[in-house]
């Protein structure tokens, strides 16, 4: 047998892979490979508490380097596959060297979606993907008199509330009518416009740009088909990432949204998995197929894809869950609500502490909660079980949550 697990990516997924399958009991060797410099790290902090001077970049980092020398792990950083050749279970590294596996896992992510635009490539346009990308946009933050954000979803407010609650200007602009179109309702969209516009951040919608400005060579604003003009010396682009799926194609594996894998995770290859950012999925929650960017997946992908190599697969049936600190509101997501033909309100969107349910057939389908843990929480738990719960229960917040999980842990249902 050629090798032991070879993990193409360093991100969430890619060491939590390695980390499962060591606690997992599995003894063959583990090699993981990321493009980027230093030890893998978290991504989330990078638009929330490091942004915001809360956490050190240091803090990112998912274990120090002392874990992968105990659990032998071969991190190789750096580095990255540029080819696969499944015929003879080897891939071909940047550096020429080659590595053969057992099982090869493409944990390679996503990357951002890129401005076609004339004057993306002036200094002060920023992109927020990376560490070292991170960094820049702090430091140029602190320094920048007018910023714009393009983009009105999770990353391009972040980093407006950040941006502002260090008291500069900030406008955004966004080519949808309503802020975060993709995942929330107009109810969420319009809480979270309210809530940017009273601190003083500037909210265009339903806008187009035709060009970014600059002079010798740095930005100096965003110019919109209308004509107008919005000056700025840091521009942040936030419109959405794209998955890395060409590694895949090339060997020819399908892609679609992502690198199609089976309800195991699977690609039509036995021996190659896919997890993470990058894959196009069966998902129960969203019934049918999905690829879903989260802390979440990437965790629990891995974990699903370690037991199938250890000999104890399942399908992958996680609950998803997503969160957005933005200003004083976190928003706590779990379950998907496309498609919902109803919905129901618990608590009151003025006090800032509330939540919205979704039905989709009558049945629970997802629920995001504004400054209200105690109901993101029991609502992973009556996903996960599958327990019955109406509208009207939904919205009377009378009604303990955690009550209705009892007759389902009564039986053995797993709520947790």
């Amino acid at each position: 047998m050629p090798g032991g697990v070879v993990i193409a990516g360093a991100g969430q997924a890619g060491f939590q892979l390695a980390a499962s399958l060591r606690a997992d009991g599995y003894e063959e060797s583990i090699v993981i490979i990321g493009e980027e410099p230093g030890l893998p790290y978290q991504r989330p902090p990078l638009s929330k508490a490091f942004m915001a001077g809360k956490q050190a970049i240091e803090g990112a980092i998912l274990r120090p380097e002392a874990f992968y020398r105990d659990h032998q792990i071969e991190l190789l950083t750096g580095e990255r596959v540029t080819a696969i050749d499944r015929a003879n279970r080897s891939v071909t590294l940047a550096s020429h060297r080659r590595l053969r596996y057992q099982t090869l896992a493409l944990a390679t992510g996503s990357r951002n979606r890129t401005l076609p635009l004339k004057g993306v490539d002036l200094a002060g346009v920023c992109y927020l993907r990376t560490r070292e990308e991170a960094i820049e946009i702090k430091q140029r933050i602190e320094y920048a008199r007018e910023i714009v954000i393009i983009g009105g979803g999770f990353i391009g407010l972040e980093l407006a509330a950040v941006a502002r609650s260090l008291g500069k200007p900030v406008q955004v602009l966004e080519a949808q009518p309503r802020l975060m179109p993709r995942v929330l309702p107009s109810i969420l969209s319009d809480f979270y416009r309210e809530l940017h516009s009273s601190a003083g951040v500037a909210v265009s919608l339903g806008v187009a740009i035709s060009e970014v400005a600059g002079h010798a060579g740095k930005v100096t604003g965003v110019f919109l088909n209308s004509g107008e003009f919005h000056p700025a010396d840091l521009v942040l682009v936030g419109i959405g990432a794209v998955p890395n799926i060409e590694l895949a194609a090339e060997a020819g594996l399908d892609v679609g949204n992502g690198i199609v894998v089976d309800q195991y995770l699977r690609t039509g290859d036995e021996n190659v998995y896919a997890i993470g950012d990058c894959t196009d999925h069966p998902n129960p929650h969203a019934g049918g197929r999905a690829r879903l960017e989260s802390v979440q997946n990437a965790v629990d992908q891995a974990k699903c894809v370690a037991a199938a190599i250890v000999g104890r697969g399942e399908p992958y049936r996680a609950v998803p869950w997503f969160w957005t600190d933005q200003f004083d509101a976190k928003l706590q997501m779990v379950g998907l609500s496309a498609g919902h033909d109803r919905i129901a309100i618990r608590g009151e969107p003025e006090s800032r502490k509330f939540s919205v349910f979704y039905f989709r057939e009558n049945r629970l389908a997802a629920i995001d909660s504004v400054n209200r843990p105690v109901d993101h929480m029991a609502g992973r738990k009556l996903l996960a079980a599958g327990t019955e719960l109406t509208p009207e229960q939904a919205s009377d917040s009378s009604v303990d949550l955690k009550v209705l999980l009892q007759p389902a842990a009564s039986i053995g249902v797993t709520t947790s």
